[in-house]
């Protein structure tokens, strides 16, 4: 049964009614729906004209929804809008259309051939019938399903459905057909025909880009919408389209740049996405542009609503509508669903603020709120109720008593409710109490009396007229003695530990109850929670309090407040507490050798005495905790803020301490220095290699009397070569040299800069200079060329090939693995040979002679081995004569040695003798001269007075012979004093 003024809470919205041929049911429902007690009744307008519903009209109503039928796209389409009424007035439904989507077929059956060159550019015309809805435009080829596809050379426009051709080629020749889908309805049609016929008189020169669709000079976008810009230009050759911004701002990604089909498109368009846009069309003959301005705009939101309110009459209401939009909203107002008057003088609008002064019960009734821009319109409500009524203190009654303190002043209230506010007056007993200086009668109607008296105690009544009746409601005023503190305020001056009293004596009315409150610097003290330092000991009229066994942090302002009904006081004291001296502050070492270190501190606080002297402390891990030192200069008085301590032990670790004393005694020591954090970094910083997608960093541990203290551990910085931050790692173990980092994003053979830093238990020491090293390679990846293999005798082959690249960005080569093995023999028995560097040969020794062997080759670096080539096989050649030279002569002559010996023949599993080698030496600890020859005789020049030892033996393509046995040959006699050799045609000198 609660009255309620009307609420929408269903509204209706916009509709767009498909309308298809042939289709009988045709009817709309636009809802709407509010709340109210009594039951709203409802009406419906349509471009700002009643609807009149009547029985077999096309139009009624359901409640409060409208119901349509047989729409008539001609007489249905429009804006409409719900009003709801009840006793306390009219609301008006926000805006919603009607809009009815058709699409009719074309007009006519033939279209013109359109006769163009080849080369030259052309536009065949759609021409869409009549409709309402957004289309979508497609063009046939010749005949269905043969569609146009559009790219550089073709485009079709969804804004006016024309197909354009850039360059006319031969195979364009054809019928072209238009395709109009209605995207509501779900409906086509196709126009007739257009016959593309090419020209015989010539083919069309090269020309510049001509720009034939184009967007507006200005073109408006909601907030939150998406835009479609087309831009295509005719041209030979095919010009090429590009678009920017011209305030040089970059695309972002969300923006769609289809350069194929010349069409830009912002979607979720905001703010920032507004600007100028260029198009711009370009071939070798030229280039043209077009520029548009996409412009924001945001239909209106309300961002401040007016509340219903109730008031009285002769008062002014203030109502405000706020809305935020772009372009800025006007705003309007409407009573009851009808415009406000503006004319009247009591009314003002001014933007969104609605004022009507001196209200009366006229003004009773809905008010709306209207919002709006050329883009959209939002409505808001607010009821005003007006009331008239009797004065009334039911509510608010004077206080049966008043209690006020002799000469303050005293405010009586008197609050009637009452409308509209009418003459207030005030007695005092029986008599109408006059004014004066001190009494006082508000414009609220409230009693104001300054410099009270005794005299002024009594019976006040206020009485409230207005034309609707009278009240009026009595109190008592009684008037009591003034409270004063007769305890002096002081200043008290005490030492840390003593107990002192600080007073608060009061003289007061006896009829009215004290009570006493302590502050400590402004803050309230709780007592019994502060330790037991602080206890109330005055009596009923005193609130005296003691502070026993005072500390230093007791200083400070004490203030007593006293309060009664009717009036409070209070007083301070200042407390001063001396104490010990504070801690001194900033101590730290300033310098260290082997058995001194020098310290500087900063005063702490003195405590109200003044410092007189320092003492240093030290301890260390040997140290049965602080010990006092020796320092320079001995004494440390009061004013001296730094030392140097002496006589302390090498290759210790210190801390120290100050503390300070003044006439009360020895305060709290410093915060202890810094210990000594590691100096030292790591050396030989180095890495690379591991496995794949691995960065190996090493390094050469710190030793242990090197540390500087426990938790000693490593920090191991690294980062990409040029990479702003630093990744790190903690190694927790001090006797580490090596940390491996794996991550699959790591690519292969990469530089990275590295640094190795130290820590321990009291902070981070320095890093090691950084240095560049590189991540794990990839194997090699393919096998060496153009492998060769070559008998260089029985027992040696040499090998060749064609190298791999050196380095790349993802590995090196290191060097290459060659594998071999006999004819009896597997790959995996195979033995193996290693070159370092980039060489391109190998000689393989120790083989077996007339033996075939299988060869392949591959490539390794530090993460292991490539591929393997190509199997060659090699065929060693016969072994050497096994027979050794069994018989040889000589005889001396004049300085000179002629050997003669048997020859040596092979055997038939040997080759064949091609020479021998002689071989000499003065003793037999000598490295030999030798000589070869092919033939089984030899002279030799010797020099004099020395024995020489001679050996022969045979030489072949299979390598060399068995040696014959030694044979010595004497001193021979001196004849002369020169040295030589002597060389024949079939004689060779060589020397070992």
């Amino acid at each position: 049964d609660v009255l309620l003024r009307p609420v929408f809470t269903k509204q209706p919205g916009s509709v767009v009614f498909p309308l298809k041929s042939g289709e009988d049911q045709r009817e709309v429902v636009f809802s709407c729906e509010a709340q109210g007690h009594p039951s709203p009744i409802y009406r419906w307008k349509l471009n700002d004209s009643f609807i009149l519903p009547r029985p077999g009209s096309r139009y009624s109503l359901m409640g409060g929804n409208l119901h349509i039928t047989h729409l008539n796209k001609d007489e249905d389409v429009g804006i409409y809008q719900c009003l709801a009424s009840n006793s306390f007035g009219t609301v008006v439904s926000r805006e919603s259309s009607l809009h009815i989507a058709y699409l009719e077929n074309f007009k006519t059956q033939r279209r013109t051939p359109v006769r163009v060159r080849e080369g030259q550019g052309v536009v065949l015309l759609c021409g869409p019938p009549s409709h309402s809805g957004e289309l979508t435009f497609t063009w046939i080829f010749n005949q269905y399903p043969s569609f146009v596809t559009q790219d550089t050379r073709r485009f079709v426009s969804q804004k006016t459905g024309n197909l354009y051709i850039a360059k006319v080629e031969p195979s364009d020749v054809g019928n072209y057909t238009c395709v109009v889908t209605n995207t509501v309805t779900k409906t086509s049609v196709q126009g007739p025909p257009t016959p593309l016929i090419l020209r015989v008189d010539g083919v069309m020169g090269e020309y510049e880009p001509k720009i034939e669709v184009q967007f507006p000079d200005v073109v408006p976008v909601a907030k939150s919408s998406t835009v479609k810009l087309e831009c295509f230009a005719l041209g030979n050759p095919v010009p090429t389209i590009s678009w920017r911004r011209v305030d040089g701002e970059t695309f972002g990604r969300k923006v769609d740049v289809n350069k194929a089909s010349g069409v830009l498109e912002i979607p979720y368009f905001q703010q920032e996405d507004a600007g100028v846009y260029e198009c711009t069309a370009e071939n070798s003959r030229g280039r043209n542009s077009v520029q548009g301005k996409l412009s924001f705009y945001a239909s209106p939101h309300l961002t401040e609503k007016p509340q219903d309110v109730q008031m009285t009459i002769d008062e002014t209401l203030v109502w405000e509508c706020k809305a935020s939009a772009k372009p800025k909203p006007s705003y309007r107002w409407l009573k009851n669903g009808e415009p406000l008057d503006p004319m009247e003088d009591r009314l003002q609008v001014n933007g969104g603020v609605l004022t009507i002064s001196s209200l009366n019960l006229a003004d009773i009734g809905m008010y709306q709120c209207v919002a709006e821009n050329k883009h959209g319109r939002v409505f808001t409500n607010a009821e005003l109720r007006v009331i008239a009524i009797a004065p009334d203190f039911s509510q608010n009654l004077l206080k049966a008593q008043t209690l006020a303190r002799l000469g303050g002043d005293i405010l009586i209230e008197c609050k009637p409710r009452m409308s509209p506010r009418g003459v207030i007056s005030w007695r005092k007993g029986k008599e109408a109490l006059r004014e004066s200086h001190r009494v006082t009668v508000l414009e609220t109607g409230s009693l104001r009396i300054a410099n009270v008296t005794k005299m002024d105690g009594g019976l006040y009544t206020c009485v409230a007229r207005n034309q609707f009746g009278v009240a009026s409601s009595a109190g008592s005023l009684l008037v009591k003695e003034p409270t004063s503190i007769t305890s002096p305020a002081g200043h008290l001056d005490v030492t840390v530990g003593e107990s002192i009293v600080l007073p608060c004596q009061v003289s007061h009315d006896a009829t009215l109850e004290l009570k006493f409150t302590w502050f400590f610097n402004e803050q309230l003290i709780h007592f019994g929670s502060h330790g037991a330092y602080f206890e109330k000991v005055g009596g009923r009229s005193a609130g005296d309090i003691m502070i026993r066994n005072i500390q230093l942090r007791h200083a400070g302002k004490y203030t007593c407040a006293v309060q009664t009904k009717v009036d409070s006081v209070s007083i301070a004291t200042d407390v001063v507490v001396r104490g010990p001296p504070g801690p001194p502050v900033h101590c730290k070492v300033t310098e260290v050798t082997q058995t001194t270190a020098s310290l500087s501190w900063g005063p702490g606080l003195d405590n109200h005495s003044p410092i007189l002297s320092y003492a240093i402390q030290a301890r260390s891990p040997f140290s049965l905790g602080w010990q006092a030192v020796t320092t320079v200069p001995e004494r440390l008085g009061g004013k001296q803020l730094s030392a140097k301590v002496t006589e302390l032990n090498p290759w210790v670790e210190y801390e120290f301490r100050v503390l300070a004393t003044n006439s009360i005694g020895t305060g709290e020591p410093s915060t202890a220095s810094k210990r000594a954090l590691p100096r030292v970094t790591p050396a030989r910083v180095s890495g690379g290699g591991g496995g794949r997608s691995e960065l190996v960093i090493t390094w050469e541990p710190v030793p242990e009397e090197m540390q500087s203290g426990p938790g000693f551990g490593y920090v191991v910085a690294f980062r990409p070569l040029g990479a702003p931050g630093w990744m790190q790692a903690a190694v927790t173990s001090p006797e580490s040299s090596r940390y491996v980092f794996k991550n699959e994003s790591i690519p292969p053979f990469s530089p990275y800069q590295v640094k190795v830093g130290v820590y321990n238990n009291k902070g981070e020491g320095p890093f090691s200079p950084v240095i560049t090293i590189y991540s794990a390679e990839e194997e090699p990846s393919r096998a060496p060329g153009r492998l060769r293999a070559r008998s260089l005798s029985a027992s040696e082959v040499e090998v060749t090939w064609k190298p791999l690249a050196w380095s790349n960005n993802r590995r090196r080569i290191l060097g290459y693995e060659l594998r071999y093995w006999g004819e009896k023999e597997k790959l995996d028995m195979a033995r193996v040979v290693r070159t370092v560097g980039n060489r391109t040969s190998i000689l393989v020794r120790d083989l077996d002679g007339s033996s075939t062997y299988s060869l392949c080759l591959r490539a390794y670096n530090s993460a292991g081995v490539g591929p393997l080539s190509n199997i060659v096989n090699v065929t060693t050649k016969k072994p050497p004569p096994s027979q050794a030279i069994s018989k040889i002569m000589w005889n001396t002559s004049d300085s000179k040695v002629i050997l003669k010996w048997d020859q040596v023949h092979a055997l038939e599993n040997e080759s064949e003798v091609t020479g021998y080698k002689v071989m000499y030496s003065q003793n037999k600890h000598r490295s030999p001269s030798i000589v070869e020859t092919n033939t089984t005789s030899l002279e030799l020049s010797l020099p004099v007075n020395e024995d020489y030892v001679i050996q022969i033996k045979p030489f072949s393509e299979g390598g060399e012979g068995s040696s014959s046995r030694q044979i010595t040959i004497p001193k021979i006699a001196a004849i002369c004093n020169t040295l030589h050799v002597t060389s024949r045609s079939n004689l060779q000198s060589t020397r070992v």
